[in-house]
């Protein structure tokens, strides 16, 4: 059953065991870019690199928010994401949601800090995407 928006110790606490889970995730998908792409300019490897990671975050991020609104991190702190009228996530919104976060996390996190000021404590990313986190019990 869902209840109410969880508190932001546990959102910070399952951040920090997302980044864990992500940095493994990207130990991983580095292997193949970096056998393809030998011989290719320092200068064009690195962005190339940059973007993929990105892209293989995104991937990871959609498809978990898409099937069941969790991912690993978020079923341990029993956390849920759901779209703003309580329903599944869109596809949409789910890539909306995700590129927000990281402008949100590149502007000095002001995108995290919004819950302080938000009245439900949602994130910025999660109004402006029109979902929102749940604690799931």
């Amino acid at each position: 059953m869902l209840t109410d928006t969880p508190s932001l110790k546990r959102r910070f606490a399952c951040m920090v065991y997302e980044a864990l889970v992500l940095l493994a995730l990207w130990i991983v998908a580095a292997f193949p870019f970096v056998g393809l792409s030998r011989g290719l300019d320092p200068g064009l490897a690195r962005p190339l690199l940059q973007a993929y990671m990105l892209v293989v975050a995104g991937l990871y991020f959609v498809w978990f928010w898409r099937h069941g609104g969790q991912t690993l991190p978020m079923k341990t702190w029993r956390i849920r994401l759901l779209a703003a009228d309580g329903g599944p996530v869109g596809l949409r919104q789910a890539w909306l949601r995700y590129a927000l976060a990281w402008l949100g996390l590149a502007a000095f996190g002001l995108g995290v800090l919004w819950a302080l000021l938000d009245p439900e404590r949602q994130f910025l990313h999660d109004r402006l995407a029109g979902t929102r986190l749940r604690r799931a019990e």
